[in-house]
């Protein structure tokens, strides 16, 4: 092409306008745990970034106990890392009480109402909602129905614990390469923890009594653990003191579990032939009970929230609108299918034709949700609020060592006794240390 001067003023003014544009753009750092919805998020972002030219989107992706840990250190400590954070129903209350977080306030178009009353409130305080909830869950059974019914056996809607050790003991066979049950056991507050708090609920445990003294060596953790360790050491496939949610979701749809209790929002995944051997062989059932339903199965949400030191907050409340609204549900129900929806947030999602067809799991969800008490989560009375968690700062640090000594067990590298010994002491150490008495 023959050079002219017009040639190159053009040129130049497309260079200035591009860099322009690149200098204007907003950049926001998302940190968020890598689970299936969270990772579908990030591939369906481009639709936000293409509607929204000016917000360019930096994922920060992480394992969930690696998440909390990095997102705590730089909340905690100023360090201004992201723009965006994925955190939950225990950190929500307690960072917005202490001002580390922006109120969220989206636009009328964002229909706060539509969103489930008990994620709404577990995701507030005073009133005021510092999180949007990107999914909710509970936790339910999920059991093999086509080997319970070879067995001869059923799956009560809301069984005892003796029912489920009978069944997983029926249906383990682990020559055929088949455990009877599939539980967690890697070590974190909100990994084997959040499982074996809701099954210590049942037994008529509670992590404090009522003037805030933990309750660790009590008879009904002891009677909670032995249980959980003696299943799970006979019937639990090997090495289970690793495995958390992805790790179990892996062996489920290779059909190497019987029985998985944990968050509904796997049945998506499970269901999913795309996915799971056994996506059309699944049933599913309420959480287990052993003299109490209370607290027997766990609230949650993951969620975005904008920490209060960032310099982003629009463009951040933007993205956390997009992410978390009806129509971004929409969005992944017409590009992936409706069963495959990020589910637990909105009542419309519930009554949405189309996602009832194809979520065959989502009358046990609700169900499951709607029982969830974080109140009212203990036999005894307690002074928390939580079902899987105490919300209070101190409970990360105990919940994190009682996690670790309770997945030692597991592995049997010391006795349950022994275990909660451990953990007692030092859950009572760090409530001294913070006042308690």
């Amino acid at each position: 092409m023959k050079y002219t001067l017009k040639t190159s003023v053009a040129a130049i003014a497309l260079t200035i306008c591009a860099t322009a544009t690149t200098a204007s753009a907003t950049d926001l750092t998302i940190a968020t745990v890598n689970n299936g919805h969270m990772i579908e998020m990030q591939k369906l972002s481009s639709k936000f970034e293409a509607a929204n030219p000016d917000i360019k989107l930096n994922w920060v992706t992480l394992e969930e106990n690696v998440l909390r840990q990095r997102i705590t250190t730089d909340i905690a400590t100023k360090g201004g890392q992201f723009d965006v954070m994925t955190i939950g129903m225990y950190e929500t209350p307690i960072w917005g009480e202490k001002g580390w977080l922006v109120e969220l306030q989206p636009d009328a178009a964002y229909d706060i109402d539509d969103i489930l009353p008990a994620m709404r409130s577990g995701l507030s305080h005073n009133g005021k909602m510092y999180a949007a909830p990107f999914y909710g869950e509970s936790s339910m059974i999920m059991y093999r129905k086509d080997l319970v019914d070879a067995a001869g056996l059923s799956m009560p809607d809301r069984p005892s614990w003796g029912h489920v050790y009978d069944v997983a003991a029926e249906l383990h066979k682990p020559d055929d390469g088949i455990y009877g049950i599939c539980l967690r056991g890697k070590p974190g507050w909100g990994d084997n923890m959040a499982f074996i708090t809701t099954m210590a609920n049942s037994f008529g445990a509670s992590w404090f009594d009522d003037n805030w003294k933990p309750q660790l060596d009590s008879p009904e953790w002891h009677a909670a653990v032995e249980f959980y360790v003696d299943l799970l050491g006979n019937y639990g496939p090997p090495g289970s003191s690793s495995n958390s949610f992805n790790e179990i979701l892996a062996l489920y749809n290779e059909g190497r579990c019987g029985i998985w209790i944990d968050a509904t929002i796997a049945a998506s995944f499970i269901t999913d032939p795309a996915q799971s051997k056994v996506a059309d062989k699944i049933a599913f059932a309420q959480s287990p009970v052993a003299i109490t339903d209370r607290g027997a199965n766990w609230l949650w949400a993951w969620a975005l929230a904008i920490p209060a030191g960032t310099e982003k907050q629009d463009a951040a409340m933007k993205f956390i609108s997009w992410a978390t609204s009806k129509e971004y549900i929409a969005l992944v129900g017409e590009t992936n299918g409706w069963g495959k929806v990020p589910t637990g947030t909105r009542a419309s999602t519930y009554a949405n034709a189309d996602f009832r067809a194809n979520a065959k799991f989502a009358e046990a969800e609700m169900k499951a949700i709607n029982s969830a008490d974080p109140s009212n989560s203990t036999l005894k009375k307690s002074p928390y609020i939580g079902v899987q968690f105490a919300a209070i700062p101190e409970f990360q640090s105990i919940g994190t060592i009682t996690g670790q000594q309770l997945s030692a067990a597991l592995a049997g590298k010391k006795t349950v006794e022994a275990a909660l010994a451990a953990a007692q002491k030092a859950a009572d150490r760090e409530m001294r240390k913070s006042g308690y008495y």
